[in-house]
């Protein structure tokens, strides 16, 4: 069983960055994919960006390419989003999440509990 645990939220002005992280307990040497989903207040959870087993693929919601890098430090056992130019509609709960196996879509098998992350206007 793998625990993921996010940190790194805050409340931040618009323009502003802020850096999450989500720390594995467990090294696993199965391969797995990485990702982030959000959820705002009344909407559904929704994918941000997920990164591949070797690091080197990532994968991005239109929504946040080219404000958002997400990376991960596999000799850590660490998972990052990197999130700039921050706009109020980014303001949402943010859930890291990791699933077996090499395809970054269908069911994560692995959630943390979320962190919050708020954007002021």
């Amino acid at each position: 069983q793998v625990q993921l645990v996010e940190s790194g939220g805050g409340l931040v002005q618009a323009g502003g960055s802020l850096r999450l992280s989500c720390a594995a307990s467990a090294r696993t040497s199965s391969p797995n994919v990485m990702g982030w989903f959000r959820q705002a207040p009344g909407k559904e959870r929704e994918f941000v960006a997920a990164v591949s087993w070797g690091g080197s693929t990532t994968y991005y919601a239109d929504s946040v390419k080219g404000r958002f890098t997400i990376s991960r430090d596999k000799a850590k056992n660490t998972l990052y989003l990197q999130m700039n130019s921050l706009k109020p509609e980014d303001t949402a709960v943010y859930y890291c999440a990791a699933r077996n196996g090499y395809n970054y879509k269908g069911e994560y098998d692995y959630w943390g509990q979320g962190t919050q992350v708020t954007v002021s206007s």
